[in-house]
């Protein structure tokens, strides 16, 4: 497995998927942030922690590579599996209750001041 290959390709996935901008794989995994599981954010540390590792020539033997595939594997998997469109739509759900929500509390504040003075 060339861990610099996957971790691009999983780069790539996070700005497609999650419109996440940065360069390299450690920048958007790190602002992806709650986007990702707990456990994905764990294995993508994981990935960058080889990642740095990698380049040495003894350091990088050290390196589980079963493990860097099945945390990769967690990723990728994740990630093709998303629906951008669904987040987006949940996302304007989100705003526009908030809106809405908002607007009531203005609307019963507005409503009680009135009564409270008699000009109802």
């Amino acid at each position: 497995m060339d861990i610099h290959a996957r971790t691009d390709r999983l780069a790539q996935l996070l700005e497609q998927r999650l419109d996440i901008r940065g360069t390299g794989f450690e920048t958007k995994l790190r602002r992806a942030g709650r986007l990702l599981p707990r456990h994905l954010r764990r294995d993508g540390a994981a990935l960058v922690d080889a990642l740095k590792l990698s380049d040495h020539p003894r350091l990088g033997r050290q390196l589980d590579p079963k493990r860097l595939e099945k945390a990769a594997n967690a990723i990728e998997h994740y990630l093709l599996n998303l629906d951008a469109w669904d987040r987006r739509r949940g996302i304007a759900v989100s705003v526009s209750t908030s809106v809405l929500l908002n607007l009531l509390i203005v609307v019963a504040l507005v409503t009680g001041v009135v009564i409270w003075r008699g000009l109802v």
